[in-house]
This record gives C-alpha cells, structure tokens and sequence, in this order.
C-alpha cells in the first residue's frame, strides 16, 4: 500500500504544504544546499543525479552532498539510467548513506540524456518504466520517489506512467508540467498537475515556473498538489521557500532588499569556490548563478549586462555594489522583470535543472 503524506519530511512546518528544491546539474551541491539552507531551507532537497550504468559508481561530489549534510534537511538521491541491475546495485549501494529515500529521474529534456533512453527519454517507454519501478521497490524499504514530466512529445501515456507510479507504491511523485521536447519554452500545463494529484495514490509536488511564494499559492490552489518544488527560481531568490512557508501559514511574507541580495552574492561566491580553481574560472562559474539572480535586480537587465563583462572577481563585485549598494534599501523584485532573461552563453559552465544544462532552462 502506498505510503500516507506523513510518512514525507516534514521539515521546519509540519502540517504545512511541502517545498523542496529540485535537483539541478553542477547546481545543487553541497555548497548550494548549504548556502540555501542559511536563508530558509525548503523541506527537503534532492540531488544532482547519479548516473548509473555498467563502469558506474557514485559519485564523490554528489556523495558529499549526502554524507556531509548539515542544513537539518533530507535529502533524496537521484538516479538516472536504465539499466535494472545496475539501478538496484547503486540504490542499495546508496542506502548504506543517510539519505531519506530514492529518487528516479524521469524528466531530464536534454537531448543528449533523452537519446540514451534515460531520464525524460523513459517516457517514451512506459513498460520500462513499469520495469524499472517493480525492480527498485523490493530494495528500498524506505521512501521511493519519482521526478517526471507529462510526457515526451506528447500526452498519450501520461496516464498509464501516473497509474505505474501508483502500482509500486511509489511515496512522492514530482510532475513537471511541460513534456520533453517542450524543455522551458512552453507554458506550464498546471492542469496535468492537477490531472496527477487527483490520479495519484501518493503526494505529488507541483514543479514548473513556480517563480514565487504568490505563485506557489496560485498553484497549490489551481493543482491540489500537496506542495511546490522549485529549481531556477531558488538560484534568482533564495528567501522563496522561507516565503513559501510564511504565505502557506498567512504570515508577512520576507521581504529581501538589494543588500541582502549582495550577501547573498558574496556568501555564494565564497562557499562555492573550491581549492585552487584560477579566480577567473570560478568568476565564470558564479555568472550561471547570476544569470538567475540579475532577473530581480533592475527592469532593464542593466545588472545582467555589466556582469556578463567582468573577468575578475574585483571586477565582479564593482558591478554588485554599484547595482546592489547604491541604493540598498530598495526591495528585490518578488518576480522576475519581464524581457530580462537569463542568458546562459556568457562563458559559464553547463548548470542544470533536471540534471539538464543552463541552455536547456533558458532556451
């Protein structure tokens, strides 16, 4: 029998609907988490994924995020792959980590994922997926959940996908509202959100352009989802899931000012530096991060603009304290300025969202 929603983390608002933050590639680490955390953790995070194959082991990096976990938050990991017995080796392998259950990606849009017939590509292939999911429940006593979204190209099978996840028993189900080939361009279809949360045995989050605490509210309504998770939109505003919980409970909501976006910029730029990588590298690396946050900072992307430029990291935090210090009492937007988009070639590496690269969340 399926798991009730108490069995779920309850985090710091028990009773509350859930948030938690959506696995992104080279985004959501160790040193993100922690950073997160320090402005209001959401009730659980989730991993960048573990590629599973035949060579493959778990990552170190990724297993840092699990095994060094300060935040007071569980975290999930996420598989990706195809291959049955290697999914069971590495998820019993993962087990022996304090993690707070497994999580399979079914929804990653990038097409060099998809063509391999793992992540959002699984959807293509419902019988595998029926597969896959009666092989990983026998080895999981604890919480098995799933990341998806409503289909590849289409919606055909999205009902038989929801009624598979239903007949594994499966604890938590997060349903991104596009298909595959829809990536980030499209609207988010709320209604096949709310198609799953009626359909599903189990909680299911809501996941799609949830850009704020007034959004998620909106969403939770039009979906009956039992919570939100949120990606990109934590990178631009790291307050959202505080705000979230402050909105759910009917509480003002927190509202953070220019200067402590600045904080936030330099908290961020110190706790995600590792030993030895040249400044100018990891300058480039804090632009993927900044292309989100830049979003709030001024309607004309004026920010966004300068800081595409620099080079260094003195170079880097003029441009902050001239657009964030200036003047720093004035509120960051709760939503991102219209027509300011974040471009993601401005020499950075890939980051990710659904373990997908920058190009695939801004496209």
């Amino acid at each position: 029998m399926p798991v009730s929603a108490s069995r779920l983390p309850a985090g710091h608002a028990p009773g509350l609907p859930l948030t938690a933050l959506a696995p992104m590639q080279d985004v959501t680490d160790l040193a993100f988490m922690r950073v997160i955390a320090s402005y209001g953790a959401p009730d659980y995070f989730v991993t960048e994924f573990f590629r599973v194959h035949a060579q493959s082991r778990p990552e170190r990096h990724i297993l840092r995020s699990i095994d060094e976990n300060a935040t007071g938050r569980p975290v999930f990991a996420q598989l990706i792959g195809e291959d049955i017995h290697h999914l069971v080796r590495t998820a019993t392998e993962l087990l022996r980590h304090p993690v707070a259950g497994i999580d399979l990606n079914l929804g990653c849009p990038a097409p060099k994922v998809y063509k391999k017939n793992v992540g959002g590509g699984l959807l293509r292939d419902p019988a595998k997926i029926n597969e896959i999911l009666g092989a990983l429940r026998p080895v999981i006593p604890g919480l098995l959940t799933v990341k998806m979204r409503i289909g590849f190209d289409g919606t055909d099978s999205f009902d038989r996908i929801v009624d598979i996840v239903n007949s594994h028993a499966v604890d938590l189900l997060s349903v991104h509202g596009r298909t595959v080939k829809e990536m980030y361009r499209s609207e988010v279809h709320y209604d096949f959100i709310a198609r799953a949360a009626a359909r599903s045995r189990c909680p299911v989050l809501a996941n799609g352009n949830v850009t704020s605490a007034t959004t998620a509210v909106r969403v939770l309504a039009e979906t009956g989802t039992a919570g939100v998770m949120i990606g990109r939109h934590a990178i631009r505003n790291p307050w959202i899931f505080r705000q979230c919980r402050e909105a759910f409970a009917g509480q003002p909501v927190t509202a953070p000012t220019l200067a402590d976006v600045h904080d936030y910029i330099s908290r961020l730029f110190e706790a995600t530096r590792p030993p030895g990588i040249p400044e100018v590298a990891h300058v480039n690396k804090m632009k993927k991060y900044l292309n989100f946050v830049g979003q709030g900072v001024d309607p004309e992307g004026l920010f966004l603009r300068a800081m595409r430029r620099v080079q260094s990291a003195a170079e880097l935090f003029a441009v902050c304290d001239e657009h964030l210090l200036t003047e720093p009492a004035r509120r960051f937007a709760d939503e991102p300025y219209p027509g300011v988009i974040a471009r993601p070639n401005c020499e950075t590496p890939d980051a990710a969202s659904d373990g997908c690269s920058l190009e695939a969340i801004t496209a």
